[in-house]
């Protein structure tokens, strides 16, 4: 009994660091059944976790920190808690579901390529966003497919390719961000001081593609997730459309955002078009 209350505080730990700091997923996770939400809100709060010991904890021994995050993980993976609530929270979901510590690993070695590498050819780019974005699409697919193998099989590179098309949405809305305060490049073939039309439109092409390969895998994802990962995709893909339409100089010069009150817009159309069956 005493477990279950902590591990009940771990899951509430894992769902504030969710809705702090990202208003998309946590809506989209609101539209998953109840029983695997806490299972998605444990899989962002670690990920989330990784990602500011390499985005922001400046000033403090970052690698040292990841290192021991990473420690941490697969300890308390193997003992069945962690007093770190985030990582309590995740090693349930991990032997839960028994995710493969592979897509664990990749997510870190990404990580660990932000301490190190700043810039990236077109080997390093694959291999960050497999890492970063693509692994976790995999974590959460684990999920949803609740030992299915064969379902999982069948929709492993659609997951991916959504994660990927995410993430690099993410690289264009962060531009300036990303080479102004960390001092990273994400995309091969960017050259920040001649971002021009033709190289906007080269990275949209791909994370087109990206998003096209994505949905198809969306409408054969069981009821459980479906409309959760549908809101997450009609979220980015608004996100990215705004991108398309604006000037290589303007999304350099600033973060492109959806307003709240426009997310919430897509949350009820998202709903609607669902339950009419038309997405």
């Amino acid at each position: 009994m005493k477990k279950h209350l902590f591990d009940r505080v771990s899951t509430m730990c894992s769902s504030m660091t969710t809705r702090a700091y990202s208003t998309s997923f946590s809506m989209g996770i609101l539209l998953f059944d109840k029983p695997i939400r806490k299972e998605i809100y444990a899989i962002y709060g670690f990920v989330r976790f990784a990602d500011e010991i390499v985005d922001s904890f400046h000033g403090y021994k970052q690698e040292e920190l990841l290192e021991e995050f990473k420690s941490d993980t697969y300890k308390s993976i193997k003992n069945g808690i962690s007093l770190n609530p985030i990582l309590n929270s995740f090693q349930n979901t991990v032997n839960k579901y028994q995710i493969n510590h592979d897509l664990i690993e990749q997510f870190l070695v990404s990580m660990e390529m932000d301490l190190k590498q700043k810039t990236h050819d077109q080997d390093s780019f694959e291999s960050y966003v497999l890492g970063s974005a693509e692994v976790v699409g995999l974590m959460c697919l684990s999920v949803f497919c609740d030992g299915d193998a064969t379902k999982y099989n069948a929709l492993k590179e659609s997951a991916m390719k959504l994660g990927a098309a995410f993430q690099k949405v993410n690289f264009l809305r962060d531009l300036n961000e990303d080479v102004s305060d960390l001092g990273r490049t994400y995309f091969p073939s960017l050259n920040m001081q001649n971002f021009d039309q033709s190289t906007k439109t080269e990275i949209e092409k791909d994370i087109e593609d990206d998003f096209k390969k994505g949905y198809l895998g969306i409408l054969k994802l069981p009821k459980s997730s479906r409309l959760g990962v549908y809101l997450a995709y009609v979220y980015y893909n608004a996100l990215f459309n705004k991108i398309k339409k604006i000037e290589p100089k303007k999304v350099l010069a600033a973060r492109v955002r959806i307003p709240n009150q426009r997310k919430y817009s897509m949350l009820i159309g998202s709903y609607i078009k669902y339950n009419l069956n038309i997405i």
